[in-house]
Order: structure tokens, then C-alpha cells, then sequence
């Protein structure tokens, strides 16, 4: 298996385009094909557990790493790590809807299925290019993603973790979770912007000429933990994969039997590993693309012209306050049946124009695959009290706009089809939102008190990643511009 680029053609294995992060002209890695399992394959992994399932997808992708190191990085990755041992659950909340509860990691958020595997397959990938050189991952986050690469890379030898966040554009709980992050190799930055801001700085360094010779003098180079790195992608693909075994194995589905995904997104990775999943042959009939009042995809998959010149909402679901969906590039690459140079030109004139138009033909494969739908603060609060009340269920403001998206789906559509819901958080990382969906007394000021405030009002447990946070010590408090990143990292790297 080879990977090629969505801007221009090259030819590497996936221990290059994982080390690598990025190809050098600041596109994106996608597999030249897609591998597809056969009916006899998804029999086999119906009966098996997550780590097992996670080993096949794998194997299919990084055909140049052993056997042996596969399940090596499964295994750590995996094993012990998630509540139960059981990583990507499915919980029935009615009318045909299953929640995939992706919130049983070390950060309570669904980027632990993934960064809890990358340090693993980044650290077999530089020993087998054989480089010698340390790796910095450069991280811009709208909140999950900075604590999830925190923890999986923090002390990793041959790693340095670097990660940026929007100042006002993260939960309390998601800032405190970065911010006390403990590690040698680690550094933590706010920047005074958002979080397109941060990303967009992210990529200018990635290509930038002064600071690759920096690294090369320092013996440095760098990677990426954002899911611009197929590292990242790959296990978002078993989690969809697993979750279709899980519904043949308890009878929801039959063999080969369609559902939809929903999925809350905004950098649009978390729905492109379904989509990705679907090539290899999981039956899914739509993809549901749920977005906050930052409507951008929501606007493309409905006419065709992606457009960030707009007004930039901050919103009760930070984690999806984003105008540049940077993984779209390589839906792009799959519509235009791999024409690099015409994704090449669209990326050209978002950087540009911040737009472009995708063709006729393109619009009506994007529109045949996927449904685009969006909500504000209020229905998605709306969403949380209904699930509860009616079912009991505890969700957090992510996952509430997926519930109302896909409501209004099917009330538009009429597709009953059973819905997977991908469930990106707990409830208590965005406890001040959920709360306020769930009852209308006053908030107490402190953050730990607002969570022993939703764990009585619901019955249901701190988790003991967030509880253990009380009194630990802020360790990083610095906060630049956003062109003063590259001078940041500089410095912590020097």
C-alpha cells in the first residue's frame, strides 16, 4: 500500500506519510487505493474484541509494518487504557438510534482513539525510516485534540510535543486539562485568536523555509497529531468498522444491512474515517455531517461553494468552531477521482479568495453520499434535555447537535434507517452548557463544583480524568499572537 498526495504525485509508505505528517507542499497523504474487506473478513471480526478489529484495518493500510508491530501498537494503545476494556461502545437510545460512545479514554473525548495509537505508530515509523532525528509534534486544537496528543506523547522518547489553543475558544475544563499537562518533552501555548487562526499558523510553519532549517540544525523534524496525519485517520476508520461489527453481532443489523452515521464535525476528520470506512466496504447508506452556528459545511454540502468569509460564532461546542475543515481536502481528492492539480487550484483560492466551487459533477457525488445540517446553542440544549428526560441519557453539547441534525433528517427525508450517533464527549467536559440545558438554578463559580452539581442533578459519575484534575498546578500560562507562534516554538525547542 502506497500514499500519494492531494496536491501533487508522490509515492511513499505509510511510515514515511506518518512521520511525515504533511507532503511538502502542504497537502494532505491519501492511500493510492482503497483496501476493501471481503464478506468472509467482517465475519471473522464480528467475534472479535476492539483490539483484534483494530490490528485488520490496520493491516490493510500500513502494509510495511510487521505484523508483530501492529499488534504491539494496538495493544499499548489499547489494552487497559478505556473503561472495560471496551474503547468505541454502542448505547441504545431509541427510535432505531445507537449512540457510539467514544468518551471512554484518558481525556474523555473521542481523540483517544486515535492519539492514544499515534505515539505508538510514530515511534515505529521513525525507527524503521531510520532518521535518527527527534520528532516535534505541532498541534493547533479547538480543545480535544491538544489534551489527547498531550497525553499520548508527554515523556515518549525521541517525541517533543508542542500544541496551541485559541485563548477564548475552549471549554474551562478543556483549557485546565492542556494547562496542567505534566511532561519533559511538552509545551503548551494559547494564541490570542481562534482556532482557524492557530491552524492556519500551523500549516505556514509546517512549509516554512527559515524554520526546516532550524529543525535540521537541531536534528528535528516535523510531525503532525492533528488528523491532517493519516496516523490519526486510520484508527478514526476502525471505530466505524467495529461499530458495524457490534451492530451484526447483536442482532441490530444483518450481514451487509445499510445505516446512516451523524456525526458532529468541524475539521470534518471524524466523518471522512466513515467514509474511508465505507470504501473498505462497511454498509453505510448516508453520511449526516452535523455542524454548529459556524454552518460552513453544512453550506457546501448544500450548494457546492465552500466560502469561510463569514462571521466566526464562538459557541457552546467549541470543539467544532472552525471555518477551515482542513480534511475536506481529501473528500475533495475522492470527488474529483484523484485529479491532484484540481485540488491543488480549490486550495490555491481558499488560501487566496477563502472560497471555491466545486463542479456540477462533483456536487452531485458529494449530495448522493452526505446530508448537511446545522443548529444553534438553544436546540442543541433543547437536544440534551429531551435525550435526558425521555431516555435518561446524558450527552454533551457535541453530540446534541448531532441528535438534532439527525432528527431533521429524517423529518425531511423520511429515512428511517437506523442512525450510529459518533458521541465525541462527556457531558462533564462541557459541564456549564449541559447544565444549563438541564435546569435553570444558578451555577456555582467553581469549575469542580459545577461538576459535582451535573453528577447530582443526573445520577451519573464524574469521570476520574476530570475529577483528578482538582489542585493540580497550571504549568503553562504563555499566550501569543498569532504571529508570534513560530518564535514560541523556537524557543521551547532551543
Amino acid at each position: 500500500m502506497f500514499f500519494t498526495g492531494t496536491r501533487s504525485r508522490t509515492e511513499v509508505d505509510s511510515a514515511v506519510a506518518i512521520a511525515q505528517g504533511l507532503t511538502a507542499d502542504g497537502g494532505l497523504f491519501v492511500p493510492q487505493n482503497f483496501p476493501e474487506f471481503s464478506a468472509e473478513e467482517f465475519s471473522a471480526m464480528v467475534d472479535m474484541d476492539y483490539c483484534g478489529r483494530a490490528a485488520a484495518v490496520l493491516g490493510k493500510y500500513l502494509t510495511d509494518y510487521t505484523a508483530g508491530e501492529i499488534e504491539y501498537c494496538v495493544q499499548g494503545a489499547y489494552q487497559g487504557t478505556f473503561d472495560n476494556n471496551s474503547p468505541a461502545p454502542l448505547a441504545d437510545i431509541g427510535d432505531n438510534r445507537r449512540m457510539l460512545e467514544l468518551w471512554h479514554g484518558p481525556t474523555c473525548a473521542f481523540k483517544d482513539l486515535a492519539l492514544q495509537l499515534l505515539p505508538y505508530l510514530l515511534t515505529t515509523a521513525l525507527k524503521k525510516n531510520g532518521t535518527g532525528r527527534e520528532a516535534v509534534i505541532l498541534v493547533a486544537t479547538s480543545g480535544d485534540t491538544g489534551k489527547a496528543a498531550l497525553a499520548g506523547f508527554a515523556d515518549v522518547k525521541d517525541t517533543r510535543i508542542v500544541v496551541f489553543y485559541p485563548r477564548d475558544g475552549v471549554s474551562d475544563m478543556q483549557k485546565l486539562q492542556m494547562t496542567t499537562q505534566k511532561g519533559k518533552n511538552v509545551s503548551v501555548c494559547a494564541i490570542a485568536g481562534n482556532f482557524d487562526d492557530a491552524q492556519n499558523g500551523v500549516k505556514a510553519i509546517f512549509t516554512d523555509a527559515e524554520m526546516k532549517q532550524f529543525l535540521l540544525d537541531n536534528n528535528m523534524a516535523f510531525s503532525s497529531a492533528n488528523s491532517i496525519n493519516f496516523g490519526r485517520l486510520v484508527p478514526q476508520i476502525v471505530y466505524y468498522v467495529s461499530a458495524y461489527c457490534d451492530l451484526v453481532k447483536d442482532g441490530s443489523l444483518k450481514a451487509g444491512e445499510k445505516f446512516n452515521v451523524v456525526v458532529p464535525t468541524g475539521n470534518f476528520g471524524n466523518i471522512l474515517a466513515a467514509v474511508y470506512a465505507k470504501q473498505m466496504g462497511v454498509p453505510i447508506k448516508k453520511f449526516i455531517c452535523a455542524s454548529n452556528r459556524n454552518n460552513v459545511l453544512t453550506d457546501f454540502i448544500r450548494t457546492g461553494i465552500y466560502d469561510r468569509n463569514r462571521q466566526f460564532h464562538t459557541t457552546e461546542s467549541p470543539s467544532m468552531d472552525i471555518l477551515i475543515s482542513s480534511n475536506l481536502e481529501r473528500m475533495l481528492y475522492l470527488l474529483c477521482d484523484g485529479d491532484c492539480e484540481k485540488v491543488a487550484g480549490m486550495m490555491a483560492e481558499l488560501k487566496n479568495s477563502g472560497r471555491y466551487a466545486i463542479d456540477d459533477g462533483m456536487l452531485k457525488k458529494l449530495q448522493q453520499e452526505f446530508y448537511g445540517g446545522c443548529c444553534d446553542d438553544a436546540t442543541g440544549r433543547a437536544a440534551i434535555a429531551k435525550i435526558f428526560k425521555t431516555r435518561n441519557y446524558l450527552c454533551d453539547t457535541h453530540t446534541a447537535v448531532a441528535l438534532a441534525v439527525g432528527e431533521n433528517y429524517r423529518r425531511e427525508s423520511g429515512d428511517g434507517t437506523l442512525q450510529v450517533i459518533a458521541s465525541t464527549a462527556s457531558a462533564y467536559k462541557f459541564a456549564p452548557a449541559v447544565l444549563r440545558a438541564l435546569t435553570d438554578q444558578e451555577l456555582p463559580a467553581d469549575d469542580f463544583a459545577k461538576l459535582q452539581l451535573l453528577a447530582g442533578l443526573t445520577g451519573t459519575e464524574i469521570p476520574a480524568p476530570l475529577a483528578n484534575l482538582k489542585g493540580d498546578a497550571v504549568l503553562h500560562k504563555e499566550c501569543v499572537a498569532k504571529e508570534e507562534m513560530a518564535e514560541f516554538i523556537r524557543r521551547n525547542l532551543a
